[in-house]
């Protein structure tokens, strides 16, 4: 029997979508995860709390060109980057989040910054913000010593290059007054690249915290704020309690129909009314609900993925954690280490081929295995 009176664990995924197979490609991005999770471990190690450990771990996926996150982000439309991010914290359910913000080289600092500010009394009885986006983020960031660059700073030549090709491709087809014969099969390659990043983390007093960050939807229009900065829609979490389990949730996807759905609430409000055993079927009853949301609102191919962190308590009283992870579309990128063992574990999980059609529900759902034995 496995003692979890001390247990400790970070998750990070890299985003759902569609990964390239090269060797060079799942070397790089397997790579970031596992300095991801390592740095996460480390603070865990050395005491600091859940949400420190995800800051940090989303902090290194950001620094990674091969993520869509922080340096490296897909471009705006106007060819600039604009970053959202969010962390929620399960003991006190606060949080905090970044939206459209640019020349801030991490933005998961500022949404953490803002998170803290949250827990202070302000002078004149002010309520805190949940949320700053844009000018106001930055000028936020900047009154916090959190590190900021010029915005070109923050562009990685892989994604000015795809912005070239699917800019002029935009051009060309809003110049021709004939609809081209292959855009429907080259625009889906668009929205085929991995998403949103983030984490979720479990410290040794038994805390939850998860978190997000994004570059999100390249071509977006400028000012667009995607799920990984609202409340309920890219990350949750909430600790155990001596009646309902604790859950952390991570998100990754289409960011409008996620936040039509409040996915990572959603899915957590799930877990926790349900039984240990049920996980699986709570999974695929909110992704099926958020397939058919999509459908009704003519999305044939819906895109979302999860890393869900349980944390339920045996007949004895003890906690026991499970590490889960979702997705709809083609592939998710995860990675992760615990105090049960130190050495990262990452991969690039990609759904088998199937049969159904696309109008059907398609979720791949896998139980992470947390031990060797």
């Amino acid at each position: 029997m496995v003692d979890f009176s001390s247990f400790y664990l970070i998750a990070v995924h890299g985003g759902a979508g569609s990964h390239a197979k090269s060797e060079d490609s799942v070397r790089e991005i397997k790579h970031a995860l596992r300095l991801a999770c390592k740095l996460g471990l480390d603070n865990l190690k050395r005491g600091e709390c859940c949400l420190t450990a995800c800051e940090q771990a989303i902090t290194v996926l950001e620094d990674e060109s091969c993520l869509n996150a922080g340096y490296g982000s897909n471009l705006t439309l106007e060819g600039t980057v604009e970053c959202d991010a969010a962390l929620m914290d399960g003991a006190a359910g606060d949080f905090g989040a970044v939206g459209a913000v640019s020349g801030v080289k991490n933005p998961v600092k500022v949404a953490r910054a803002i998170l803290e500010h949250g827990r202070t009394v302000d002078v004149l009885g002010r309520v805190p913000p949940l949320m700053l986006v844009s000018h106001g983020a930055q000028n936020f960031a900047l009154r916090r010593d959190i590190e900021c660059v010029v915005p070109g700073a923050m562009v990685s030549e892989r994604s000015r290059r795809e912005w070239v090709i699917w800019k002029s491709r935009l051009d060309t087809a809003l110049a021709s007054r004939h609809r081209p014969a292959r855009l429907e099969e080259e625009s889906s390659g668009l929205h085929a690249v991995q998403d949103t990043v983030g984490a979720i983390s479990w410290d040794s007093g038994s805390s939850l915290a998860a978190g997000v960050s994004s570059g999100g939807l390249l071509l977006k229009d400028a000012g667009r704020v995607g799920e990984a900065a609202y409340h309920g829609a890219g990350c949750w979490a909430q600790n155990t309690t001596s009646r309902k389990c604790g859950v952390a949730c991570s998100v990754s996807g289409t960011g409008e129909y996620i936040i039509r759905c409040l996915v990572a609430k959603r899915i957590s409000e799930a877990v926790v009314t349900s039984s240990e055993d049920q996980t699986h079927e709570a999974l695929e009853r909110v992704l099926g609900q958020f397939h058919d949301m999509c459908l009704a609102h003519g999305n044939n191919d819906p895109n979302v993925g999860v890393l869900v962190l349980t944390q339920s308590r045996d007949e004895h009283g003890m906690t026991q954690p499970r590490l889960w992870c979702a997705f709809t579309s083609e592939s998710m990128s995860v990675g992760y280490a615990s105090s049960l063992d130190a050495k990262p574990k990452t991969m690039i999980i990609r759904r088998p081929p199937e049969s159904k059609p696309r109008t059907q529900h398609s979720i791949y759902i896998s139980n992470l295995p947390l031990t060797r034995f």
